[in-house]
């Protein structure tokens, strides 16, 4: 989350008060924190990898990108995590349902003033 620019436009205030307690800080904190206790009080860490970071890996480490998202995922339980979600069908949903939506507003256009133009982006950090 250190990349987020913080444009608040993709959450209400209560989520952006959830989103500025998932920091690298907390996520070190928590980890250490469940090194120390019965594993029946441990907190549970998920992280979510979206498909954009593992091109990254694989490149940095000369791996494909299926091994980079195998590796990264045994890293992070080896610290720890209990769950490790890929992110890359959320992706395709949302891509999927920003067609459906273009193509709709498209239809519209001659009976809706405000049918187009229309926005939509993914989040840049």
């Amino acid at each position: 989350l250190s990349d987020c620019l913080a444009c608040d436009n993709c959450m209400t205030l209560e989520e952006g008060a959830r989103v500025f307690q998932q920091n690298q800080k907390e996520f070190f904190r928590i980890l250490n924190l469940n090194k120390k206790c019965d594993t029946s009080k441990h907190k549970v860490l998920a992280v979510s990898i979206c498909p954009q970071s593992l091109p990254y890996f694989a490149a940095k480490f000369s791996l494909s990108v299926n091994d980079a998202a195998k590796r990264l995922c045994g890293f992070l339980k080896s610290l720890g995590v209990h769950y490790v979600f890929d992110t890359t069908i959320a992706a395709d949903f949302s891509i999927l349902e920003s067609q459906r939506e273009f193509v709709q507003r498209y239809q519209r256009r001659s009976q809706e003033e405000h049918a187009l133009p229309m926005f939509a982006s993914a989040c840049p950090g």
